[in-house]
Protein backbone atom coordinates (compact mmCIF):
# COMPACT_ATOMS: atom_id res chain seq x y z
CA UNK A 1 0.00 0.00 0.00
CA UNK A 2 2.86 2.39 0.85
CA UNK A 3 4.56 1.63 -2.49
CA UNK A 4 1.33 2.12 -4.41
CA UNK A 5 0.72 5.45 -2.69
CA UNK A 6 4.25 6.72 -3.27
CA UNK A 7 4.32 5.66 -6.92
CA UNK A 8 1.02 7.43 -7.65
CA UNK A 9 0.25 4.81 -10.27
CA UNK A 10 3.72 4.79 -11.84
CA UNK A 11 6.49 2.18 -11.81
CA UNK A 12 8.79 2.68 -8.85
CA UNK A 13 11.51 0.69 -10.60
CA UNK A 14 11.23 1.53 -14.30
CA UNK A 15 13.42 -0.39 -16.70
CA UNK A 16 16.46 1.25 -18.24
CA UNK A 17 16.17 2.79 -21.66
CA UNK A 18 17.75 0.46 -24.17
CA UNK A 19 17.14 2.59 -27.25
CA UNK A 20 19.22 5.67 -26.44
CA UNK A 21 18.88 7.13 -29.92
CA UNK A 22 15.08 7.18 -29.60
CA UNK A 23 15.37 8.67 -26.13
CA UNK A 24 17.55 11.47 -27.47
CA UNK A 25 15.11 12.12 -30.32
CA UNK A 26 12.13 12.22 -27.92
CA UNK A 27 13.91 14.63 -25.56
CA UNK A 28 14.91 16.85 -28.49
CA UNK A 29 11.33 16.89 -29.83
CA UNK A 30 9.99 17.79 -26.39
CA UNK A 31 12.51 20.62 -26.09
CA UNK A 32 11.61 21.88 -29.56
CA UNK A 33 7.92 22.07 -28.62
CA UNK A 34 8.69 23.97 -25.43
CA UNK A 35 11.06 26.27 -27.34
CA UNK A 36 8.30 27.09 -29.82
CA UNK A 37 5.99 27.99 -26.93
CA UNK A 38 8.67 30.24 -25.42
CA UNK A 39 9.24 31.96 -28.77
CA UNK A 40 5.51 32.62 -29.16
CA UNK A 41 5.28 34.06 -25.64
CA UNK A 42 8.39 36.19 -26.19
CA UNK A 43 6.84 37.59 -29.36
CA UNK A 44 3.68 38.42 -27.45
CA UNK A 45 5.66 40.14 -24.69
CA UNK A 46 7.58 42.15 -27.30
CA UNK A 47 4.35 43.23 -29.00
CA UNK A 48 2.80 44.31 -25.71
CA UNK A 49 6.00 46.13 -24.69
CA UNK A 50 6.02 48.24 -27.85
CA UNK A 51 2.61 49.58 -26.87
CA UNK A 52 3.94 51.06 -23.63
CA UNK A 53 4.27 54.82 -24.11
CA UNK A 54 6.80 55.63 -21.41
CA UNK A 55 10.10 57.48 -21.86
CA UNK A 56 12.10 55.32 -19.42
CA UNK A 57 10.74 52.10 -20.91
CA UNK A 58 11.70 53.29 -24.40
CA UNK A 59 15.21 54.14 -23.19
CA UNK A 60 15.73 50.66 -21.78
CA UNK A 61 14.26 49.14 -24.93
CA UNK A 62 16.83 50.99 -27.07
CA UNK A 63 19.59 49.72 -24.78
CA UNK A 64 18.30 46.15 -25.14
CA UNK A 65 18.29 46.48 -28.92
CA UNK A 66 21.94 47.60 -28.92
CA UNK A 67 22.90 44.55 -26.86
CA UNK A 68 21.02 41.98 -28.94
CA UNK A 69 23.84 41.37 -31.42
CA UNK A 70 26.74 41.00 -28.93
CA UNK A 71 24.49 38.77 -26.81
CA UNK A 72 23.96 36.40 -29.74
CA UNK A 73 20.30 37.25 -30.27
CA UNK A 74 20.83 38.28 -33.89
CA UNK A 75 21.96 35.93 -36.72
CA UNK A 76 25.48 36.24 -38.14
CA UNK A 77 26.57 35.31 -41.66
CA UNK A 78 29.91 35.12 -43.42
CA UNK A 79 32.92 32.89 -44.13
CA UNK A 80 34.24 30.56 -41.47
CA UNK A 81 35.13 27.02 -40.44
CA UNK A 82 33.27 23.79 -39.82
CA UNK A 83 34.88 21.29 -37.42
CA UNK A 84 33.34 17.86 -36.87
CA UNK A 85 34.27 15.65 -33.93
CA UNK A 86 33.23 11.99 -33.82
CA UNK A 87 33.86 8.83 -31.85
CA UNK A 88 36.29 6.23 -33.15
CA UNK A 89 34.88 3.72 -35.68
CA UNK A 90 32.96 0.79 -34.22
CA UNK A 91 35.58 -1.75 -35.27
CA UNK A 92 38.25 0.15 -33.34
CA UNK A 93 36.01 0.45 -30.27
CA UNK A 94 35.00 -3.22 -30.40
CA UNK A 95 38.60 -4.38 -30.70
CA UNK A 96 39.80 -2.32 -27.75
CA UNK A 97 40.24 -4.14 -24.44
CA UNK A 98 41.58 -1.18 -22.46
CA UNK A 99 40.23 2.27 -21.58
CA UNK A 100 37.57 3.41 -24.04
CA UNK A 101 37.64 7.08 -23.01
CA UNK A 102 40.31 8.13 -25.56
CA UNK A 103 38.08 6.68 -28.30
CA UNK A 104 35.11 8.90 -27.47
CA UNK A 105 34.37 12.59 -27.85
CA UNK A 106 33.91 14.28 -24.48
CA UNK A 107 32.56 17.65 -23.43
CA UNK A 108 36.07 19.00 -22.87
CA UNK A 109 36.93 18.21 -26.49
CA UNK A 110 33.96 20.23 -27.72
CA UNK A 111 34.77 23.02 -25.31
CA UNK A 112 38.39 23.09 -26.51
CA UNK A 113 37.24 23.61 -30.10
CA UNK A 114 34.78 26.36 -29.10
CA UNK A 115 37.37 28.13 -26.95
CA UNK A 116 39.95 28.02 -29.75
CA UNK A 117 37.45 29.51 -32.18
CA UNK A 118 36.65 32.32 -29.76
CA UNK A 119 40.37 32.99 -29.41
CA UNK A 120 40.54 33.17 -33.20
CA UNK A 121 38.08 36.05 -33.20
CA UNK A 122 34.90 34.19 -34.19
CA UNK A 123 31.90 36.51 -34.29
CA UNK A 124 29.49 33.59 -33.80
CA UNK A 125 29.80 29.89 -32.94
CA UNK A 126 27.25 27.09 -33.21
CA UNK A 127 27.19 23.48 -32.01
CA UNK A 128 24.76 21.15 -33.79
CA UNK A 129 23.23 24.28 -35.28
CA UNK A 130 22.56 25.83 -31.85
CA UNK A 131 24.03 29.28 -31.20
CA UNK A 132 26.59 29.38 -28.40
CA UNK A 133 26.15 32.28 -25.97
CA UNK A 134 27.68 33.23 -22.63
CA UNK A 135 25.22 31.04 -20.70
CA UNK A 136 25.58 27.95 -22.91
CA UNK A 137 26.42 24.81 -20.94
CA UNK A 138 27.99 21.68 -22.44
CA UNK A 139 27.99 18.44 -20.46
CA UNK A 140 28.19 14.71 -21.07
CA UNK A 141 24.92 12.81 -20.67
CA UNK A 142 25.51 9.09 -21.10
CA UNK A 143 26.74 8.49 -24.63
CA UNK A 144 25.52 11.89 -25.80
CA UNK A 145 26.34 15.52 -25.03
CA UNK A 146 23.72 17.82 -23.59
CA UNK A 147 23.64 21.34 -24.98
CA UNK A 148 21.28 23.93 -23.53
CA UNK A 149 19.14 21.16 -22.08
CA UNK A 150 18.94 19.05 -25.26
CA UNK A 151 20.91 15.79 -25.68
CA UNK A 152 22.73 15.31 -28.99
CA UNK A 153 24.49 12.17 -30.23
CA UNK A 154 27.80 12.31 -32.10
CA UNK A 155 29.12 13.40 -34.56
CA UNK A 156 29.35 16.94 -33.19
CA UNK A 157 29.37 19.70 -35.80
CA UNK A 158 30.87 22.98 -34.63
CA UNK A 159 30.79 26.01 -36.91
CA UNK A 160 32.28 29.49 -36.53
CA UNK A 161 31.78 32.67 -38.51
CA UNK A 162 34.95 34.76 -38.77
CA UNK A 163 38.27 35.33 -40.49
CA UNK A 164 39.32 31.91 -41.74
CA UNK A 165 43.08 32.47 -41.39
CA UNK A 166 42.76 33.67 -37.80
CA UNK A 167 40.42 30.81 -36.90
CA UNK A 168 42.74 28.21 -38.45
CA UNK A 169 45.76 29.64 -36.63
CA UNK A 170 43.94 29.53 -33.29
CA UNK A 171 42.89 25.92 -33.85
CA UNK A 172 46.39 24.85 -34.91
CA UNK A 173 48.02 26.59 -31.92
CA UNK A 174 45.66 25.21 -29.26
CA UNK A 175 47.50 22.64 -27.10
CA UNK A 176 44.34 20.71 -26.15
CA UNK A 177 43.36 20.32 -29.79
CA UNK A 178 46.89 19.31 -30.74
CA UNK A 179 46.58 16.37 -28.32
CA UNK A 180 43.14 15.46 -29.71
CA UNK A 181 44.36 15.65 -33.32
CA UNK A 182 47.35 13.49 -32.40
CA UNK A 183 44.88 10.85 -31.15
CA UNK A 184 42.85 11.28 -34.35
CA UNK A 185 45.96 10.43 -36.41
CA UNK A 186 46.71 7.37 -34.26
CA UNK A 187 45.12 4.28 -35.92
CA UNK A 188 44.69 2.65 -32.50
CA UNK A 189 42.46 5.55 -31.40
CA UNK A 190 41.12 7.20 -34.58
CA UNK A 191 38.73 9.66 -33.00
CA UNK A 192 37.25 11.80 -35.74
CA UNK A 193 38.48 15.30 -36.53
CA UNK A 194 37.44 16.95 -39.77
CA UNK A 195 37.87 20.62 -40.64
CA UNK A 196 36.49 22.44 -43.67
CA UNK A 197 36.61 26.03 -44.89
CA UNK A 198 33.19 27.53 -45.56
CA UNK A 199 32.62 30.50 -47.86
CA UNK A 200 29.18 31.27 -46.49
CA UNK A 201 27.97 30.21 -43.04
CA UNK A 202 24.87 31.34 -41.18
CA UNK A 203 24.79 31.22 -37.40
CA UNK A 204 21.15 31.55 -36.29
CA UNK A 205 20.18 33.77 -33.41
CA UNK A 206 20.02 32.18 -29.97
CA UNK A 207 16.42 31.19 -29.36
CA UNK A 208 16.60 29.84 -25.81
CA UNK A 209 15.79 31.36 -22.45
CA UNK A 210 17.60 34.57 -21.59
CA UNK A 211 16.76 34.82 -17.90
CA UNK A 212 19.53 34.06 -15.41
CA UNK A 213 19.39 32.01 -12.21
CA UNK A 214 21.99 32.74 -9.59
CA UNK A 215 22.68 32.33 -5.88
CA UNK A 216 23.12 35.16 -3.40
CA UNK A 217 25.65 34.88 -0.55
CA UNK A 218 24.30 34.71 2.97
CA UNK A 219 24.79 37.89 4.99
CA UNK A 220 25.59 38.23 8.63
CA UNK A 221 28.41 37.04 10.86
CA UNK A 222 29.31 33.39 11.05
CA UNK A 223 28.51 31.66 14.31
Amino acid sequence: MVSATNSQGTDLRPGRYTDLASLVDDEADSYAELSDQVSALDAEVTMLSTRVDDGEVKRFRRKVERLRDPAGLEPRRGPGLTITLSDAPEDVINSTTGDLNPLLVHQQDIQAVVNALWKGGASAVTIQGQRVVSTTGIKCEGNSVQLQGVPYPQPYVIQAVGDQTALLTAVDDDSALQAYRHDAANPDISVGFDMEFENDLTAPAYAGLTDLNYASPLTGSAS
